[in-house]
């Protein structure tokens, strides 16, 4: 138990530390040690980051790592890794890299052998999904959908028949646009979870069907307001053999160069559907 108490801060090691989404109650114990014992910290916003040191007493050095410099940036704090200096990680809320700057920086860490250490903590993805309601053993992270109608309309077509439950984060104003596109490109009747300003004073999680959400939404302006993240639920059929259709793509194109049971094989490798069904229907169809 004493080792797993203990929290000692490695030279040249990078530490991605989340942070409160928004009660600051959710932040660590761990993580306050790192952030008041590392040389460095790397934030996305360096004031919201400094008000959140402040909160907690922790007086550090910051170093701004964002979307527009991250790139350039990488490099600087990657040399000062390798001269022995630690560094943690953090964004503005949550779990960095999610939806957050860093990834740039984690691969030049781990291609340069610089060790990096993940602690776990705060993220709104799967917050909202915990309490969703919808199955949890599978799910599908997109992120935000494209913010002009056309992307976000071919983002959602793509998924229609994808049957693991779907995360979505939305801004308040593309909110009432966003489900406008779900309804008309996976229904009205999809289930859809909106999870909004979790941790904080006004949370609120509500799901209904997609049309009535929709409808919920606009009766109230303040429904629309602040952090938000769709859980939206998977594509289902009575059908178990059913098969999604761009697994059946993937089969008609690996038909061509391979034998059929390999193809099948594959195919249900990479869409985790069941090759008997993948087989028998592409037999079905030799025949037809």
């Amino acid at each position: 138990m004493k080792q797993l108490d203990r929290a000692e801060i490695s030279a040249s090691t990078l530490y991605i530390v989340p942070t409160p989404i928004g009660n600051l109650g959710d932040i660590t114990q761990r993580a306050l040690t790192v952030l008041s014992s590392v040389d460095l910290v790397a934030a996305e916003d360096t004031r919201h980051t400094g008000l959140l040191l402040q909160h907690f007493a922790i007086n550090a050095r910051l170093f701004s790592l964002h979307d527009h410099n991250e790139q350039h940036k990488a490099e600087l704090l990657l040399t000062k890794l390798q001269e022995g200096q630690s560094i943690a990680l953090v964004s503005d809320a949550g779990t960095p890299l999610i939806n957050d700057p860093g990834y740039h920086l984690v691969r030049r860490c781990r291609e340069a052998g610089i060790r990096v250490v993940p602690l776990p903590g705060a993220c709104a993805a799967i917050a909202a999904l915990s309490a969703a309601g919808l199955p949890s053993d599978r799910f599908c992270y997109e992120g935000f959908l494209p913010a002009k109608t056309k992307g976000r309309c071919d983002a959602l077509r793509a998924l229609v028949q994808e049957p693991r439950t779907l995360i979505f984060y939305e801004s308040t104003h593309r909110l009432i646009d966003s489900l406008q596109d779900m309804v008309s490109e996976l229904g009205a009747e999809r289930y859809v979870v909106l999870a909004r300003e979790l941790t904080k004073t006004w949370e609120s999680i509500y799901g209904a069907p997609v049309g009535e959400l929709l409808a919920w939404v606009k009766e109230d302006e303040n429904r629309r307001k602040g952090e938000m993240v769709l859980i939206v639920e998977g594509y289902k059929t009575d059908d178990e053999d059913a098969l999604p259709a761009d697994a059946l793509r993937t089969l008609a194109l690996l038909q061509k160069e391979l034998p059929l049971k390999r193809a099948a094989a594959l195919t249900a490798e990479i869409h985790s559907v069941k090759k008997n069904a993948l087989y028998k229907y592409a037999l079905e169809q030799q025949e037809a």
